[in-house]
């Protein structure tokens, strides 16, 4: 299932990736046959808006058995496999199990993991360290790119590069096969919105001293992360749970509104490498519904601060002015439909979603560009979604979930130059002052917020010295004006007062001031990076600049969205 179809709806899938011991004692085959397929039913059911994809290179043993389970429940089948394929089937010496591999390759996608430059054809084609750095990077990969990882492993620790224990401690707390990476293995263990889940099934092997680590028992089933192990009976945590229904929920709202997203992205999307449509096809998604839950935000906004003006100065007329009893019920009236509003966008979490989609098609639109632009963050196992809200709440890993989704398919030469396309990049990511790009949008949005605050400030005034001067007008005529007259101008201005009040937490919701900071800043910032770009025609120059411009943009998303979470729709603090 490739999800840059175009012609397919967009549908993220729930990826399992799968690394297991070769020589798996037999008599244990069939019983974890059975937690393979139990595994996979309980999340059908959990998770029936989540299609299952497996992730398996294939080898023999428990790679193929899952593969087996998942396609006879229904689930895709992506084989990445770690070397070209007529390479690779030199592993598989035994007829029978050559011809197994070819039946599940014709059940399954075949992706072939590209060779870099430092790996020559005729290195792996043998066996050796070159050969078993390959296996190493499929393992990377799949554990990469999968939301749950299911190893069938004997839980003990292991030197061999790209075993099942290094891929698992990999997936685990980042630490590479074969490579010590102390950088990644602090950014997991200080990130506390990790979200990687491995589901263990304990088993035997068929070798010497083949049974399972001290404390563990064969056939066990445990939940583990970077930071908990549980027995796998009970649910997965809670967080994992949440997390994956927002992944649903996501497919939910794709699926709702797919003939408006695909009406107003048309004339947006253009031919991309296969390796970005699918990046693109999910941004445009991510933005399109973005914006429409801004917009449903923005309203209940709106309407619960008209409401609350309208019941203070209700209020106001009912305690000052005398024959307005029935400004009280008006007041109840007016309170019970700012609960409604209220509630309703908490219920569809209207909030949420804006914020969440907002920050995925941010995040995306990064990964687009940099993939475009043949930027990589040190190989194909760790991209933006590695860099994006790590110091959030797990449950905010869904959005790195389908990030890491999209990102499934390798890096694919660009159909243009990498120069032609490096450009296109500039262009339209960074683009010219007032003109177009990123630079553009934060000048405009500089320009619109301050203008805003311009209003608020402007109201506040207006209550100010009109307060003061119905102040000063009640001072000089105390004398004169009747007590009626004095009750009217009173309220007149604790009519003011609760306009701009009103205004000013309408404001302070809106985080008007703090927005106006963060697009200056981010203004300043595209300027530097244009500035940076025009100064050299180093490609790999620019190519570190738009890194380094990414990276302050993914931080700056992170920022505004811990900043937004907070300030949701609440009637009752009004």
């Amino acid at each position: 299932m490739r999800i840059q179809e175009t012609t397919t709806p967009i549908i993220v899938p729930l990826v399992i990736g799968v690394t297991s011991h070769r020589n798996l004692a037999a008599s244990e085959i069939e019983p974890i046959r059975q937690r393979v397929r139990s595994f996979l039913a309980r999340l059908q059911r959990e998770y029936p808006g989540l299609p299952l994809l497996l992730l398996s290179a294939l080898a023999e043993g428990g790679d193929r058995l899952v593969a087996h389970e998942a396609l006879a429940a229904g689930a895709k089948l992506l084989a990445p496999l770690p070397l070209p394929r007529e390479l690779y089937e030199d592993d598989f010496t035994d007829p029978a199990s050559r011809a197994e591999f070819d039946a599940l390759c014709a059940q399954a996608e075949v992706m072939e993991l590209p060779l870099h430059a430092d790996q020559p054809l005729h290195e792996v084609g043998s066996p050796g360290t070159a050969r078993d750095r390959r296996y190493a990077q499929a393992g990377i990969y799949i554990a990469s790119h999968c939301h749950i990882l299911l190893a069938i492993w004997d839980g003990k620790p292991s030197t061999r590069i790209g075993g099942t224990a290094q891929i698992v401690s990999y997936h685990l707390d980042g630490a590479l096969p074969g490579h010590p990476s102390r950088r990644r293995r602090a950014r997991h263990a200080l990130g506390t919105g990790d979200e990687r889940l491995l589901y263990h099934i304990v088993c035997s092997r068929d070798a010497a001293d083949g049974m399972p680590a001290a404390g563990l028992q064969p056939l066990q089933t445990v939940w583990r992360s970077a930071a908990t192990a549980v027995a796998a009976d009970p649910d997965k945590p809670a967080e994992f749970q949440r997390m994956f229904a927002h992944m649903a929920g996501f497919n939910a709202d794709c699926a709702k509104y797919a003939a408006a997203i695909e009406a107003a992205t048309a004339a947006q999307r253009q031919a991309r490498a296969s390796a970005v449509a699918g990046i693109d096809r999910l941004f445009h998604a991510a933005d399109w519904l973005a914006v429409h839950f801004q917009r449903r935000v923005l309203l209940a906004l709106r309407s619960t601060y008209t409401l609350a003006a309208l019941m203070g100065i209700a209020f106001a007329c009912y305690a000052h002015l005398p024959g307005q009893n029935y400004m009280i019920y008006l007041f109840l009236l007016l309170f019970a439909l700012g609960a409604y509003v209220a509630v309703l966008a908490h219920h569809r979490e209207w909030h949420r979603k804006y914020l969440d989609y907002r920050a995925l098609a941010e995040g995306l639109r990064i990964q687009s560009y940099w993939r475009r632009a043949n930027i990589s963050l040190g190989g194909e196992h760790e991209f933006a979604h590695d860099n994006f809200l790590q110091r959030q709440n797990v449950e905010l890993g869904w959005i790195r979930n389908v990030m890491r989704v999209s990102a499934l398919y390798p890096s694919a030469a660009p159909a243009a130059s990498e120069e032609a396309e490096l450009a296109s990049v500039v262009a339209e990511w960074v683009g010219e002052s007032g003109k177009s790009g990123q630079l553009h949008y934060y000048e405009h949005k500089t320009a619109e917020h301050a203008g805003l605050h311009h209003v608020t400030e402007t109201i506040g005034s207006i209550s100010l010295w009109g307060g003061i001067a119905i102040s000063v007008f009640l001072a000089v005529f105390v004398f004169r004006l009747s007590d009626a007259q004095k009750t009217v101008l009173v309220t007149m201005m604790a009519a003011l007062s609760i306009i701009a009040a009103v205004r000013e937490a309408y404001a302070y919701r809106k985080a008007d001031k703090e927005l106006i900071k963060q697009y200056r800043f981010m203004q300043r910032i595209f300027t530097s990076a244009r500035v940076a770009l025009d100064r050299t025609h180093d490609p790999e120059e620019q190519r570190e600049i738009l890194l380094s411009l990414g990276d302050a943009a993914l931080t700056e998303h992170a920022e505004w969205t811990l900043m937004q979470r907070e300030r949701q729709v609440e009637h009752g603090k009004l």
